[in-house]
């Protein structure tokens, strides 16, 4: 198996920044997996008494890209697709996620992962993981550019963690990571039937 097989995989040896994006980049890749593929049948199955969706969490963790990636990052506005969404609290992506098409879900999530993408490398080119960010506390002290990667990471672990145990009662489906060689579906392709 060579790393062409597997991209997500963080490097063996690299720099705290190679390291920081490897950790995200393998934790986003494992949860569009856990994720991919499903109908909108699919993409709204809870488990027990809980709310949560795979569909939900496409949706949340969209909008958690880019808010990190804009307001927290530089104090810049959260943009389109968000500003004209109708958001009306911290529910909303997970309420509103039902009355999306799975391709709007995956389409949504994967742009706002290439946004964040973007910005993040724009950031590092900057200043590296150290630089302070525009996120401040109270006191004036404000955050660096590694906390605001740390609490990226940490959401996706917590979710991937959601999205392993939803994808199980769907259709099966359990792992740690993708086979090697997985390649997402195009959002055109999700709207056909799912495995379930």
């Amino acid at each position: 198996m060579s790393d062409s097989d597997t991209p997500w995989e963080p490097p063996l040896a690299g720099s705290e920044a190679d390291h920081l994006l490897g950790a995200l980049d393998r934790l986003r890749t494992t949860f569009r997996w856990k994720a991919d593929g499903l109908d909108a049948a699919g993409l709204r199955a809870r488990v027990g008494a809980s709310a949560l969706t795979l569909g939900g969490l496409l949706k949340h963790l969209a909008l958690v890209e880019d808010h990190l990636t804009t307001v927290r990052l530089t104090g810049a506005p959260l943009g389109e697709p968000w500003e004209s969404s109708g958001w009306d609290g911290p529910d909303w992506p997970f309420t509103s996620a039902e009355r999306d098409t799975p391709a709007e879900l995956y389409t949504l999530w994967d742009a706002a992962v290439e946004r964040a993408r973007a910005r993040i490398d724009a950031a590092l080119a900057e200043g590296g993981p150290e630089q302070l960010v525009h996120l401040s506390w109270p006191d004036g002290r404000h955050a660096s550019l590694r906390r605001l990667l740390c609490d990226l990471i940490e959401e996706y672990g917590r979710h991937t963690g959601h999205a392993d145990l939803l994808r199980e009662a769907v259709d099966g489906l359990v792992g740690e990571d993708p086979p090697p060689g997985w390649k997402p579906r195009g959002a055109a392709a999700q709207d056909a039937p799912s495995r379930a």
